[in-house]
């Protein structure tokens, strides 16, 4: 199921996070009383990245955003602002939820993932 698809921004390419959308916390289980949980994600290549969603303790909204592995998993892929980044997540009967993380770059009107 589809977590979010987002179009990364100059800052979610050049800063240590993305920005992420309130709308898509559902998809994470903060414990109570923290701001912040860890999860692992994998790629295209089944590469697993260990990323982080965090989210402001004041204020009126979340405004959540994702760090941990980010900066590393955008210089590997080369990401630019433009592109599109897809987080899916699958629950497994046990509970257990796996997360995938999607690159894409978009080239004459179609999007194409992005490996390496």
């Amino acid at each position: 199921m589809e977590v979010m698809a987002k179009l990364l921004s100059g800052s979610d390419t050049t800063n240590k996070r993305l920005e992420f959308p309130t709308k898509s916390l559902w998809a994470f289980s903060l414990p109570a009383g923290q701001n912040s949980v860890e999860f692992d994600a994998l790629d295209m290549l089944d590469q697993p990245w260990r990323l982080k969603i965090s989210v402001r303790n004041k204020g009126r909204y979340p405004k959540p955003w994702i760090s941990g592995q980010w900066s590393i998993y955008v210089h590997q892929k080369k990401l630019r602002q433009g592109d599109r980044v897809t987080l899916t997540v699958h629950e497994q009967e046990n509970g257990v939820k796996n997360y995938r993380i999607i690159a894409e770059r978009k080239h004459f009107g179609f999007w194409y993932s992005i490996g390496q």
